[in-house]
């Protein structure tokens, strides 16, 4: 049996490579339609591009489930903390989420022109909310969270529904919410420029252009931001390890705390490098039109992206901003040795058959959109 702790590092690692897969999957094709109206400039157009993610959105869904269970089964204090106040954040997420395959069904059953825009301002809705919340709830996560627990380890938070909501709109949130949304957006507008054809592909390719650039610039405006934050430090943990003295360890905030795991272990500078280096690479190949290999640089910018705020906060999951024993971290709020155990042998087992299918469904449905699309089908 694999030690506890390694388990709980494992697993921390396991959840961040679901997160990335999501971002990369149905983070592109939600990024392809929250430009719907800017890569086409009628509903034949448009009707091409949603060509191109229509055999792909419902299975990239995949990775956002499975993360999502994977938090419930490996970390269940982090999600009963985080559901206990973020309610409003979550029901936000979930509309976008509902209304993307209401506006994909719907579409092609009229070819009136109304119709069509009315359906396809539905998508763009649906698609660019959950891409800028999930920025938003990484910029949160990186001050911490309003919340603690009580003697009972119940959860509290300032706040309910929309009072809990706004304090998270804050200033350092909505950046990163802003970058989470041009990170995708590069990466969707290298995937349109691979299937699509004529005007669509320029459209595309400006776009590319001034996202990456622009991301490079906000990634680097949020890590001087992040710089003057305090972070958090865990002192030392209960001595009996017991799973309810989650709140009987000593936390404390340190001046330029979130860069403290860089400077203990500077090998991880590599992240953020990777970050700019695959923006970079990715502007690069917008300007020579090369979208194949601006997709590989948007995905190391987006690995290295996620990665970068996970370093900063580890060993922390869910930091607290009100009470600072009350924060979570991977040693904690997670689940038994056997429950882990069992879930790490199951994964290595499904995830990669579930990467299998993906790879696969993509190469077999790999072909260039028509000019425009406005019949009842969304076969090339």
């Amino acid at each position: 049996m694999i030690d506890y702790q390694v388990l709980q590092i494992i697993w921390w690692c396991l959840v961040g490579v679901l997160l990335i897969g999501f971002a990369l999957t149905s983070g592109m094709d939600m990024a392809v339609s929250s430009l719907l109206f800017k890569y086409g400039k009628n509903s034949g157009e448009r009707g091409a591009i949603i060509s191109t993610i229509i055999p792909h959105w419902d299975g990239n869904q995949v990775w956002l489930i499975t993360a999502g269970g994977a938090v419930f089964a490996a970390w269940p204090e982090v999600y009963a903390a985080s559901f206990s106040g973020l309610y409003f954040a979550m029901l936000l997420v979930l509309f976008g989420i509902w209304l993307r395959p209401l506006a994909f069904e719907y579409r092609h059953h009229s070819s009136d022109e109304g119709y069509l825009k009315r359906w396809d301002l539905a998508l763009v809705v649906g698609s660019t909310i959950p891409l800028v919340i999930f920025g938003v709830a990484f910029g949160n996560l990186l001050q911490g969270l309003p919340f603690w627990a009580d003697e009972s380890l119940r959860w509290h938070y300032e706040g309910y529904f929309l009072s809990a909501l706004l304090p998270l709109l804050n200033p350092f949130a909505l950046l990163c919410g802003v970058m989470s949304l041009l990170m995708l957006m590069t990466h969707g507008a290298m995937w349109v420029q691979l299937r699509c054809q004529g005007e669509i592909v320029e459209r595309a390719n400006k776009v590319a252009k001034i996202t990456a650039t622009l991301c490079l610039v906000v990634f680097a405006v949020a890590g001087i931001w992040a710089y003057s934050f305090d972070g958090f430090s865990l002192v030392n943990t209960p001595a009996d390890g017991s799973y309810y003295a989650i709140t009987g360890k000593e936390v404390v905030r340190t001046a330029h705390g979130l860069f403290a795991n860089y400077e203990k272990a500077p090998i991880a500078v590599i992240f953020p490098i990777l970050a700019f280096g695959g923006f970079a690479f990715a502007l690069l190949s917008a300007i020579k039109k090369r979208p194949g290999r601006g997709i590989l640089g948007t995905i190391l910018g987006i690995v290295g992206t996620i990665a970068t705020p996970a370093v900063a906060l580890f060993p922390f999951i869910l930091p607290s901003s009100k009470d600072l024993s009350s924060s979570l971290t991977v040693f904690d709020a997670t689940s038994s040795h056997l429950t882990l155990q069992v879930m790490f042998i199951v994964t290595c087992i499904f995830v990669p058959i579930a990467l299998s299918y993906t790879i696969w469904a993509y190469v077999k449905m790999w072909h260039k959109a028509p000019l425009t699309l406005t019949g009842n089908t969304y076969e090339g």
